[in-house]
């Protein structure tokens, strides 16, 4: 299995021969609405958009997760797998084979990989947006991906998941709280399903950030000081920084 990060939620996932390309972000700048007043993430470093990608996974529909520049450029006619609401971006984008998954709802992807939609983040009073679980049906091994750190009893209770992919730190905001549950939701997950690995997402990469919503976001906790958390509750988990643009090869039990 091999992992490549590119900054914010955007990975390239390699599993049982699939390649998967999740939330990319890889062009243009980074902002909600055009409003770069409020907000603004600049990639210090581009990436080249990878080649020979078999599915898009989106799993919300806000621009840090179904990004319209980056899918602008991306070939529409790669198979997308997304929640309903991302669903509506690429639509008007023009992909040509898009699926929308809700929770409980699976796709399997050439014979060789099955992803599950379960509840992931609410974005606002009503919607709860997805989480995945993306299973290699010839190795087994299982990733878990939720990018904002709200995590389900559906997985809490899951059997076995090898790799999981969520938010180690906290964001908050004044008078609102937690917009990106790290720390103590991320410990709760590894003493629920114990992974072998977990990967810091949503807050890393090369990227430059900018506007009004920097000066009041406060951020807490680091990658190291969740692995002392992974030591004091015995727990042999791994917690792992990404580092933009790096492959990381995992070698599972």
């Amino acid at each position: 299995m091999h992992l490549t990060y590119f900054d914010s939620n955007s990975w390239l996932i390699e599993i049982d021969g699939t390649r998967i390309l999740l939330d990319p972000w890889l062009v243009g700048d980074l902002t909600f609405g055009s409003a770069t007043w409020l907000f603004k993430g600049t990639k210090n470093n581009a990436h080249p958009i990878p080649e020979n990608i078999d599915l898009i996974l989106l799993s919300q529909g806000l621009e840090d997760h179904a990004h319209p520049p980056t899918l602008k450029e991306l070939d529409h006619n790669i198979p997308v797998v997304s929640s309903p609401n991302a669903e509506k971006v690429v639509q008007e984008l023009g992909y040509s084979h898009i699926t929308a998954i809700t929770h409980g709802e699976s796709q399997t992807i050439k014979d060789k990989v099955e992803i599950t939609a379960i509840p992931g983040s609410p974005i606002g009073p009503t919607l709860i947006e997805n989480a995945y679980i993306i299973k290699g049906l010839e190795s087994g091994k299982t990733i878990y991906y939720e990018p904002h750190g709200y995590h389900s009893q559906e997985i809490k209770s899951a059997e076995s998941i090898d790799v999981v992919i969520t938010p180690l730190i906290n964001l908050k905001l004044p008078l609102i709280g937690a917009v990106i549950k790290g720390q103590k939701t991320a410990l709760e997950l590894c003493r629920a399903v114990k992974p072998q690995v977990i990967l810091s997402t949503a807050a890393g990469g090369d990227v430059s950030f900018e506007g009004l919503l920097l000066a009041i976001l406060k951020a807490e906790g680091t990658v190291e000081e969740f692995n002392e958390l992974l030591k004091q509750k015995d727990l042999s988990t791994i917690a792992i920084d990404p580092q933009s643009g790096e492959s990381i090869e995992l070698s599972l039990v």
